[in-house]
């Protein structure tokens, strides 16, 4: 059976004769009738009663003729979408937890592509919902970290739910506040000496556990902690309270502005931290897609790291390149 097949029985009850709808298809009777038999043969039921006053459908060809004007009507939209004269709407999605470099890279892979069409969305989300908008191809691609506290969990999630880990950078842990808070001027911060200010932390939902935390240090006993869903918000607490939070070191101005800054944190014996490995995620035996790829090469490039070394690079301090560092 073919889709050419099923055109022909539609085009042939629609015209009531095969002289007429072989007429109209530019095709001679001869072939026309020739390959309506071969369908019937195939099914094993005839679909056209034929007589010199032209062709009537069976009570098989009646019940058929439905199934073949859908199948025929979904072919058309298919062609209409994919084929290659379409003018296809092209579709990307990603998922993330509330790292500006990924919401930087989404802005230049807008601007780069010469799309007509497009139905894009970014999703900054809690860590659970990365891992599960991935796994149901929700979302293309995801973006997350690995430490040592929380990789053999967050691993245990990635093989459940059938996604690999890509490595892009290792970073230092770093306290992100206001450039006017009273610990700006410090060379390196210290938990304690953190202490007297609430820390600001992105809600992971009551279900989520500490491995779930978007934060480095996130089983450590804090005095003042404050749950947030946004960016924009953690950027509020910050000036209004004098909030921080801990980060990659990786900061934008160009996203956030000028008034935050990132300062290296400062581990000792009781407050150690483990190095961040943030990353992307990916379907298992999948291929990313054009956007996919390209999206991904923004990030790379936005960092830096385009790299041909298996071991993925390590973020500079933040002071070193402030204009390419996005929290």
């Amino acid at each position: 059976m073919t889709i050419q097949q099923i055109n022909f029985v539609v085009a042939i009850s629609e015209a009531g004769s095969m002289s007429k709808a072989a007429e109209q298809l530019y095709l001679a009777q001869p072939t026309l009738t020739s390959s309506v038999r071969d369908l019937e043969e195939e099914l094993g039921f005839q679909i056209f009663n034929r007589s010199r006053k032209g062709v009537t459908l069976t009570a098989e060809g009646t019940e058929f003729l439905p199934y073949a004007r859908q199948l025929l009507g979904q072919y058309s939209a298919l062609t209409e979408r994919y084929g290659l004269s379409s003018k296809r709407k092209w579709e990307f999605a990603v998922s993330t937890q509330h790292y500006s470099f990924a919401v930087k890279a989404f802005v230049e892979l807008t601007r780069q592509f010469n799309i007509a069409e497009y139905q894009m969305a970014l999703r900054e989300t809690r860590t659970l919902d990365v891992i599960k908008d991935v796994s149901s191809l929700r979302s293309e691609i995801g973006i997350l970290y690995l430490d040592d506290y929380n990789r053999k969990a967050i691993e245990k999630l990635l093989k459940d739910h059938e996604l690999d880990f890509h490595s892009l950078i290792l970073c230092d842990a770093y306290v992100y506040i206001w450039k006017n808070h009273p610990l700006a001027d410090r060379s390196s911060i210290s938990f304690e000496e953190l202490a007297p200010y609430p820390c600001i932390s992105f809600e992971q939902g009551a279900q989520s556990s500490f491995y779930m935390a978007e934060e480095i240090l996130s089983t450590n006993e804090y005095s003042r902690i404050i749950k947030v869903c946004d960016r924009a918000t953690v950027l509020n607490l910050m000036v209004g309270l004098n909030g921080y939070t801990l980060c990659s070191g990786i900061i934008c101005e160009e996203l956030n502005g000028g008034d935050y800054i990132a300062i290296p944190y400062q581990s000792d014996q009781a407050n150690p931290y483990g190095r961040m490995e943030v990353g992307y995620l990916t379907r298992k035996n999948t291929s990313l897609s054009n956007l996919g790829a390209q999206y991904i090469r923004e990030i790379k490039r936005y960092l830096g790291v385009e790299t041909a070394s298996d071991e993925p690079p390590t973020a500079a301090p933040a002071s070193d390149a402030p204009k390419k560092k996005t929290a």
